[in-house]
Order: C-alpha cells, then sequence, then structure tokens
C-alpha cells in the first residue's frame, strides 16, 4: 500500500489528503510547501507555532497545535520527521488505521520523481551549495523547483515548486541512509567524511550509499576533487571533477577575501572563463560555488548569468549570517557543527583580520561528540577564545560522561593558546560570552541547536555597547562592557549581570555619558563598591555606572577635602589624618565610596556623611553639571531624596584641625570596634535601619535570630544586624532569610523593620 501511495504521488495527477508530523522544522515546512504547491490538500502538527507554520497556514495548510488522532483522520499518507517516533500520537492512530507512514525523504524523493532531480549531497554544505545552485539556474532561467534544508532570502522559501521548469534542486539528506531512495539526473557530491556514525558501521557503510544514489543518476556526477573519498566514490566516466587545480574540470583562483564578500578567477579545463565575485565570504563557499557553477555550465546557463548570479548571492540563514557588524565587534551566527565545517567556518572568521575570534559552539548529538571527540578538539585553534555549551540532544537520550566538557578535555589536550569556558545553559553562555568580548572581537556562534539565540540576544545589546565606548573614547577613555556580574562589586559578592557597565574616567564622559543614556530611555545606576547594596539574581536591566580615575582623587585644601565619587572612605579618612583634620575618623570602618555615602547620608560613631558636607558637584537629569551648597540639600537619615534621579561626581567636606594622636586613638577604636562588633565575611554592612525601640542588632539578637540560615546566607553570630554570605548565597536566600526576621520581629515584638540596605534588580534574569 505504501507502494501505491508513493506511486501516486510520484505522478501528481491526483490531489491526496497528506498530513505532515512535525510540520514545522525546516525540512518538513519545505515539503508542506512543494505538496501544496502540487494541488495537495496539506494538514501538519507540531509543539509550537512558528512564523513558518503561520506562513504555511496562509497557504493552506491546516496546521494542528500539538500531536493529535485527529489531524490523521481520512488522510491518504501520514509523512513524519526524523523526529517522530513510535509511540508519537498522531504516528500510533496512523498505524492503527493503516494509513500509509512514510518517511519525509521517501516523500521527497517521490515529489522529484516528476522532474529531473539534482541531488546536493555530501557531510556539509549542502544546504548553502543547494541554495547556490537553484539560484544560479533561476538567474539563468531555466525556473528550476527547490527544496533547500533552511531559510533562503534571495530564494523567497526553502522549497518552492515552479511547474514550468524540468530541474529540481534538492538537498539529499545521507544522516539515515535515506539518500538511496533518490533517483536524480544529477548528483553534487560535495564530500564524505565519518559522520552518523550512530546509524553506520564505518565510512565504508557511508560510501556504499553513496555509490548506490550515483549508480542510480544517469547524468552528471559533479565531485570536489580536493576530497579524497569524494573522488574515490565519483571516479568514472560520469564524473566533473571541481577544486583548485587546473588539471579539475572546474577551479578556481581566489583574489580577494572580504567580510561580506570572495573575488575569484573561475576555469574550466584550464581556460580562463573570467572573474566571478561570491556575495558570501569564505574559501570552502567558494569551493560550494564551483560545484554549482559546474552543474550551471553543463545544464547550458551562460557564465555572464552565472556572474550575476553569484554576485546578488546572500546566502542561508545560519550560514556565516552576519548578525552585526560595528565598527567594535562582529556577531556570526553558523549552523556548522561537524568538525570539517568547523574548521573551514573558523578560517573564514580568520580571515576577517578580527582582533580576536571568540567563538560559543553548542555540541549535536552525543553520539556525535562521542565519537568525534578528537576531530572537534583539533578543530578550533584558530578560535583564541572558546565557550562550550551543554549538548544539544536533538532527540538523543544522553550517553554517561558525554557533555560540552568532552570537546573542551579535547581542545585543551590539543591546543595550549585557546582559553577555553564552560557555558551550560543558553543563559549563562549569552552572560560569560558577551561580558568576555572586547573592542576588535569576532564573536562567531556555532551549532545546530538554538544557539543563535545567544547570538542574536548579544547582537541586540552591542549598538548601545558601541555607542558607549564611542563616547568613552572620545572623552578621555574608560571601559564599557555587556554582562558585567555584578557580584564581583557588591561587598555581599551577590548579583546577577549589569545589561551595560560602563567606567568613565572623567566628569565629561560621566555627564557625555548619562546624556547618551537619558535620550535612549535606558535605565542608570551609579554604584560605587557596592556596599549596603543587595543585587538581585536576575541582575540589572539598563546600564550601571561605575566612577574610577579621577573620581578616586582625594585633595586637601586647608580643613576642607575635595574627594570624587568614587574616593573610598577610608582613603578620605587616611588623607584627613595625613593633614591634622579631625572628624573624618568614623570613615574608617565604612566599606564604601563617597559617591554612595553622600546618596544615602551614611554614617557611624554618631555621625553622618552631611554633617561635613560644604556642598556636592553632580549630573543633572539633562546631563548638565551642577553644584549645590549644603543648605540647598535636603538630607534624611540614611536618605538623600535629591540623588535619586541626580549622580554625585565630587563632593567638598570640612573638619576641623585636630593633634595627631587624638585622631589616630579615634581611629584605633573605630577600628577596634568594627573587629569586635562586625563580622569578617562578606556582608553589606548593617541589613536594617534602626528601629526606634532599640537597635536592630539586639532586636534580632533578643529575638534569638543568630545564626539563622536560608541556604548560603546566615545571620552573623557576632552582629545580629549582619547578614552574611557563606559562599555561593544567592539574593533569593538572603530576601528569605529578611523576611523571616521582619515577620518575627512584627508578630513578637510589633515591631516593623525597614532594610536599611537598598535592593536593586530583576528577579529572573534578562530573556534571551
Amino acid at each position: 500500500m505504501t507502494h501505491a501511495v508513493l506511486s501516486l504521488l510520484k505522478e501528481s495527477r491526483h490531489p491526496m489528503r497528506i498530513d505532515l508530523i512535525g510540520v514545522a522544522g525546516s525540512g518538513m515546512s519545505g515539503l508542506a510547501l512543494l505538496l501544496l504547491g502540487l494541488g495537495h490538500k496539506v494538514s501538519g502538527s507540531d509543539k509550537a507555532t512558528t512564523l513558518e507554520t503561520e506562513r504555511l497556514q496562509k497557504l493552506g495548510l491546516q496546521f494542528f497545535h500539538g500531536h493529535t488522532e485527529k489531524e490523521v483522520e481520512d488522510c491518504d499518507m501520514v509523512i513524519y520527521s526524523s523526529a517522530i517516533k513510535p509511540g508519537n500520537v498522531a504516528y500510533e492512530a496512523a498505524y492503527k488505521q493503516g494509513i500509509p507512514l512514510i518517511r519525509r525523504a521517501e516523500a521527497l524523493a517521490a515529489v522529484m520523481a516528476n522532474k529531473k532531480g539534482v541531488v546536493v549531497c555530501g557531510t556539509h554544505g549542502k544546504t548553502t551549495t543547494s541554495a547556490l545552485t537553484a539560484h544560479v539556474l533561476r538567474q539563468g532561467g531555466l525556473k528550476p523547483s527547490h527544496y533547500v534544508g533552511a531559510e533562503i532570502p534571495i530564494l523567497g522559501s526553502n522549497a518552492h515548486w515552479d511547474a514550468e521548469g524540468e530541474l529540481f534542486v534538492a538537498e539529499g539528506d545521507e544522516s539515515d541512509g535515506t539518500l538511496v531512495n533518490f533517483h536524480p539526473e544529477h548528483a553534487i557530491v560535495l564530500n564524505i567524511e565519518p559522520e552518523h556514525l550512530d546509524f553506520y558501521d564505518g565510512i565504508e557503510a557511508i560510501k556504499a550509499v553513496f555509490r548506490q544514489v550515483l549508480s542510480q543518476t544517469p547524468g552528471h556526477w559533479i565531485y570536489c576533487a580536493e576530497d579524497p573519498v569524494a573522488s574515490e566514490v565519483c571516479a568514472g566516466g560520469q564524473g566533473v571533477s571541481y577544486g583548485w587545480s587546473r588539471d579539475h574540470d572546474f577551479s578556481a583562483n581566489i583574489l580577494s577575501m572580504r567580510p561580506d564578500h570572495s573575488e575569484f578567477e573561475v576555469y574550466a579545463k584550464g581556460q580562463l572563463l573570467g572573474i566571478a565575485t561570491l556575495g558570501i565570504p569564505g574559501k570552502h563557499n567558494v569551493s560550494n560555488a564551483l560545484a554549482a557553477i559546474a552543474l550551471a555550465t553543463r545544464c547550458g546557463v551562460t557564465f555572464e548569468a552565472i556572474q550575476h548570479a553569484l554576485k546578488t548571492f546572500r546566502g542561508a540563514k545560519r550560514r556565516f549570517e552576519i548578525r552585526h557588524s560595528g565598527e567594535r565587534f562582529t556577531v556570526v551566527d553558523d549552523y556548522g557543527h561537524h568538525p570539517s565545517e568547523i574548521a573551514a567556518t573558523l578560517a573564514t572568521a580568520k580571515g576577517l583580520n578580527a582582533k580576536r575570534i571568540v567563538c560559543l559552539f553548542q555540541p549535536h548529538r552525543y553520539s556525535r561528540t562521542q565519537l568525534l571527540k578528537k576531530e572537534f578538539g583539533a578543530s578550533f585553534g584558530d578560535v583564541d577564545e572558546l565557550f562550550v555549551t551543554d549538548v544539544y540532544p536533538a532527540s538523543e537520550k544522553p550517553l554517561p560522561g558525554v557533555t560540552g566538557e568532552t570537546i573542551l578535555e579535547e581542545v585543551r589536550l590539543q591546543n595550549d593558546h585557546t582559553k577555553t569556558g564552560n557555558t551550560p545553559t543558553m543563559p549563562i553562555a549569552r552572560n560569560k560570552v558577551g561580558n568576555a568580548l572586547r573592542p576588535g572581537d569576532l564573536l562567531i556562534t556555532l551549532g545546530a541547536g538554538n544557539v543563535h539565540e545567544v547570538g542574536r540576544c548579544i547582537a541586540r545589546d552591542l549598538p548601545v555597547l558601541e555607542k558607549l565606548c564611542a563616547i568613552l573614547e572620545a572623552n578621555g577613555g574608560g571601559v564599557a562592557r555587556l554582562y558585567e556580574p555584578m557580584n564581583r562589586h557588591t561587598t555581599w559578592l551577590i548579583g546577577g549581570p549589569a545589561q551595560y557597565w560602563v567606567e568613565p574616567r572623567n566628569e565629561a564622559s560621566f555627564a557625555e555619558v548619562v546624556r547618551y543614556l537619558r535620550s535612549a530611555s535606558i535605565p542608570i545606576r551609579v554604584i560605587g563598591r557596592g556596599s549596603n547594596l543587595l543585587v538581585k539574581d536576575g541582575g540589572i536591566r539598563g546600564a550601571v555606572i561605575h566612577t574610577k580615575g579621577e573620581f578616586e582623587d582625594v585633595l586637601v585644601n586647608g580643613n576642607e577635602i575635595t574627594a570624587g565619587a568614587g574616593a573610598r572612605l577610608k582613603k578620605i579618612a587616611s588623607a584627613a589624618r595625613k593633614a591634622g583634620i579631625g572628624g573624618f575618623e568614623w570613615m574608617e570602618g565604612i566599606p564604601g565610596n563617597l559617591g554612595g555615602a553622600i546618596r544615602m547620608n551614611a554614617g557611624a560613631m554618631g555621625t553622618e556623611t552631611f554633617d561635613q558636607i560644604v556642598s556636592v558637584r553632580y549630573i543633572d537629569t539633562d546631563g548638565s553639571i551642577k553644584e549645590k551648597p549644603l543648605a540647598e540639600i535636603t538630607h534624611h537619615y540614611r536618605s538623600v531624596p535629591e540623588f535619586e534621579e541626580r549622580y554625585v561626581v565630587s563632593a567638598v567636606l570640612q573638619g576641623t584641625p585636630a593633634p595627631q594622636d587624638e585622631i589616630d586613638a579615634k581611629l584605633a577604636a573605630s577600628h577596634h570596634k568594627r573587629r569586635t562588633s562586625q563580622p569578617v565575611g562578606a556582608s553589606a554592612g548593617c541589613t536594617f535601619k534602626n528601629p526606634e525601640v532599640c537597635g536592630a542588632g539586639k532586636l534580632i539578637d533578643d529575638l534569638g535570630l543568630k545564626g539563622q540560615s536560608v541556604g548560603k546566607a546566615v545571620v552573623s553570630d557576632v552582629h545580629g544586624n549582619f547578614i552574611v554570605n557563606q559562599g555561593g548565597a544567592t539574593s533569593r536566600e538572603v530576601l528569605d532569610l529578611v523576611a523571616q526576621i521582619k515577620d518575627k520581629a512584627l508578630v513578637e515584638r510589633g515591631v516593623s523593620l525597614e532594610m536599611e540596605v537598598k535592593v536593586i534588580g530583576e528577579d529572573q534574569p534578562l530573556p534571551l
């Protein structure tokens, strides 16, 4: 019955009712397009709606969200993708009803039987070469139909049925042996390597499949003569060779390589046909273009038409696709997931002459990772910094001991110059890779799974980073980065990443950065040493500005001290001591910067910051620099509303002359008090403001909460108002512990505790 239904599909005389299980995939959606073009009534199902399924619905597809028994009712044939296994609801319903179940490749081969087929096959390079071949033939006026395994903007879609043309270009999949179903007129063999060894016993079994399909191909066997196995399999009178040597039937001599194109001479039997410009980069793509040139020439397309087609070609989605190209950063995404593909793609990336190549690779399938780990280890030699995610399973079950680290171990064994990092999940990869980027870097995301989501996210944020870098460079320098981990910049050692991290070096750059961020509606936070601060685990949306450079300066003039917002309070206390100025001793015990102390009116030993302020210089909301005297600044206990939306750049503080021994005694007392009454571990200082009834520390002690913990966050045994990070604590753990303390204080003592520590940021990570 299956044979009979396939025969009807080959004839395409009678419209049939056909269902596709897993229709959203690139291969199945292309097949749906062809079947709709042939006039069949087509339905399909998948786990989620996509842009592709929505487009197909407009063309007549009946789409089922999720796999159901209903979708196969009254069907003549059910086609299923390789991801669909027995046990699937729709598959089992079709089986029980006796409806023929057809694999995707079988159906595609039947559709191809209506025309003279051109099968493009090989271990890698199939999608780009199929697209190139279809485009060249189309520009040559031959009106080919096509089926390609990815979205091809220049072709309009991944598949198209043209009733007028006699040629059909299709990408043939050798992964499961179904390549033998094809009986094309012509074949293009790109390469034959050990791959899909979960299905094949070895290279001889793979060669047997290629030999069989060639035995069913009466026309031209276009093959890459640089590949020894392809040369062996394609030996014979039907073979048409291409490569770099003039001895081949078609050859190329590369003249120049650019980020967006390649220029090369084309030879046929050693005779120059002319110069071609290919609209995508890479030596391997020049080789792919030669395959298309060879086939098109043998089919009668003029070289002038070929030249025009190659120049206008823009490539398949996820084939060295440039996601961002700026003055300082470049982001490229590529589908490559086999060692040879990876090496070729990285060689193209190296040809772009970036300062560094940073690569994020997502291994595809556990079996491939295990069997080809040594080849993978050798393929990343052109990479300066490599990050590897967990394995994308592609319907496989995990294999014990096979992870992304498997590849990293091999890279380290074979290569001592590539810096490596393990980034198991996509959010972790986004944060670590984005943070590693420096001006001049080229980032390439590689893999057949969902790794492209990381590159897309980073590319989305890079235009802002480019602008921030330009502002800093034009105004005295500084640093700007993506996804800076805030646990590096808080005394609690807790916090997710800041979307943008900016370190201006002077007032002018600080003001320009603020003006730009305001104009772009990007939220701004200014953070000093990160004391009295809890950053949530999801990080901070927008920009965090951290003042360094001249903002750390401390100058003494008589009894006054002028200090930048980034100056540590300890440094100010030390400068005052050296100048014989008293009144600053309380600062010795506070692990913060002046800017933060002014914003929250920090204090200790009975003194507050604003007890000593003479004037404050700041950046106003419009980016202008202003200065206000103390009398014009409203300030309260641990609160200065004036500087919630304005940014302190410096301040003048005043002390009084004092004997050296008096200053030293007060400093020693402050130091002793801190050492004996405060914990040594990572904390943010006092967690709660002191309520009116008593000190917060005493209240927490009286409630018996010392030593209380949630995860790695614990109430200090030394001082009850300190919560200590014992190592690896999260903000969620701290906030849960804070909630327990507040609840008990309210229930048992009727006291409503208010946090002194400022809590900022997002609960959940920024979306990819």
